[in-house]
């Protein structure tokens, strides 16, 4: 797995592992795999996977059974805070980008309107 340079690798993690709770991949309340076995599966050193963890502990994103392993919150509302933050961040740094670009917020709005008509004319589903 790549990481960033300037990003302490359990940030990255951090994030990572947002990432699968608010998409589903990880599923309320299933029980994750071992510091160890994360580790691996992440290419980091154990110490480094066991702060990320108990940073998202910390944030009540996992939660601990007593020798029974780690846990993804059942919170809807949480994971839902968290979806939601997670998209505004996005947003944030979209517009910020356009924004070095020259396009006004009224000239991203339009963008954005054409490039949702257009995905959802080529998506049957109706989903971006």
């Amino acid at each position: 797995m790549e990481f960033q340079s300037n990003i302490p690798i359990y940030l990255q993690l951090m994030d990572m592992m947002k990432l699968q709770i608010v998409s589903g991949k990880l599923q309320p309340g299933e029980k994750l795999k071992s510091v160890r076995d994360l580790a691996m599966e992440y290419g980091v050193n154990p110490n480094t996977m066991q702060k990320a963890l108990a940073e998202l502990e910390g944030d009540h994103l996992l939660y601990t059974m007593r020798t029974a392993g780690r846990y993804v919150t059942e919170d809807a509302a949480l994971i839902g805070k968290l979806r939601e933050e997670l998209a505004a961040e996005r947003i944030d740094h979209f517009f910020v980008e356009l924004g070095r670009f020259g396009f006004s917020k009224e000239e991203i709005k339009q963008l954005l309107e054409r490039y949702m008509e257009e995905r959802i004319e080529d998506d049957s589903t109706g989903t971006v």
